[in-house]
């Protein structure tokens, strides 16, 4: 009985070790950014905390990107039209 223990817990560590594996690899595409975090906590607008304590980090996030993407296309359109 004991030589069935020797076989089955390095086994079962095994297969736990790569399932835990394919875990940390899709969370990490899921994952926010620290560089993301720190960005938008230097210089996030009132709307964009309320979201941060309503709803969390990624609405939060979503909306600080929105933000910064609708002024860069406002550059954009300035520079073009002039």
């Amino acid at each position: 009985m004991a030589v069935w223990f020797v076989f089955a817990v390095p086994l079962v560590i095994m297969f736990f070790a790569l399932f835990m594996e394919r875990v940390e690899a899709r969370l990490r595409h899921v994952a926010v950014q620290e560089t993301d975090v720190e960005e938008f906590l230097e210089s996030a607008r009132p709307d964009e905390v309320r979201a941060l304590y309503g709803h969390g980090i990624g609405r939060a996030l979503e909306l600080f990107r929105l933000r910064r993407l609708g002024g860069r296309a406002a550059k954009r359109g300035r520079r073009g039209g002039a």
